[in-house]
């Protein structure tokens, strides 16, 4: 207990230092702001998450990892703001964890052997918890941009026969679509912006298609470079690739219902079977044992 004590004085002791450093720089970066005419408040929560993020240790642990940053880019978050929120998570979720352990044993298991297990596993699932969350949440990112290219080639369809260009419809659908297609628009914005700067838009296309990895967005993608390049001929392709994305979303739903009924035989198996014997068979039973005993 006393060096329990002990080492629960130090990490007081190095909060407060660490507490008084950031304030320090945040009194600094304020001051900054004001002399530039910008103002912005945030909670001190949020200071200090941003606090963690921005420091060496929290940008080497995002960018020591070339799949986190990919995860992060798939997910959408590709300022310097949101990779450091994430940074603060992937190094303060460890430190919750193990603090969290040592308090629950030191209350619950005081006397427990091996003291060193439990902190060291709730660190290392603590490590790995914000890295699966962030495959998870891009994931389904991906699948949720999936969806969006049925509606999305459609309405591409629409505004080319209206007599417009690729750049014009990305445009109209980046302002114009933003409920139907969020995350698409979302996407289309960002082209925009770089093709705004001078960039290309073909490349950024083909770029942002690498980066997502969605083959629906890649198929598209494909398709509206070869209409920018050659300026036509590209409609019977994106109908083509409307039908194939409908066929592939029926066999999904194909594939789902087949094993949505595999899995329901099972629980009608276990559950049913035994009720529907025990009402079928339980007379004969019930007779034969009276049987026995006469």
């Amino acid at each position: 207990m006393v060096y329990l004590a002990a080492l629960m004085l130090l990490l007081g002791a190095l909060l407060l230092v660490v507490n008084h450093l950031l304030t320090e720089r945040r009194r600094v970066r304020q001051v900054n702001q004001r002399l530039q005419g910008h103002l912005v408040r945030e909670s001190r929560f949020g200071h200090w998450l941003r606090a963690l993020g921005n420091s060496k240790f929290g940008q080497r642990s995002v960018s020591i990892d070339s799949e986190t940053q990919t995860l992060l880019s798939r997910l959408g978050w590709r300022r310097a703001s949101e990779r450091s929120l994430y940074a603060a998570c992937q190094i303060g979720t460890p430190l919750l964890m193990l603090g969290l352990a040592i308090f629950l044993q030191e209350v619950f298991f005081p006397h427990a052997a091996n003291r060193w297990i439990v902190p060291m596993l709730a660190t290392g699932a603590g490590y790995l918890l914000p890295k699966r969350l962030l495959a998870y949440a891009a994931g389904r990112r991906q699948k949720t941009i999936a969806v969006e290219i049925s509606t999305f080639i459609p309405l591409l369809r629409i505004l080319f026969e209206s007599g417009m260009a690729v750049e014009q419809a990305l445009r109209v659908l980046s302002s114009e679509g933003q409920k139907l297609l969020p995350e698409l628009t979302r996407e289309l914005r960002l082209i925009l912006a770089r093709v705004d700067s001078g960039l290309e838009l073909g490349q950024e296309l083909h770029k942002t298609s690498v980066m997502l990895a969605v083959d629906e967005f890649t198929d598209t993608c494909v398709i509206l470079q070869q209409l920018i390049q050659q300026g036509g001929g590209a409609m019977k392709s994106l109908l083509a690739l409307k039908q194939l994305l409908d066929d592939r979303r029926l066999t999904r739903l194909q594939e789902y219902i087949s094993k949505m009924s595999a899995k329901m035989s099972v629980v009608m198996m276990l559950f049913l079977f035994p009720a529907l014997l025990i009402v079928l068979a339980g007379p004969g039973f019930t007779a034969i044992t009276r049987a026995f005993a006469n």
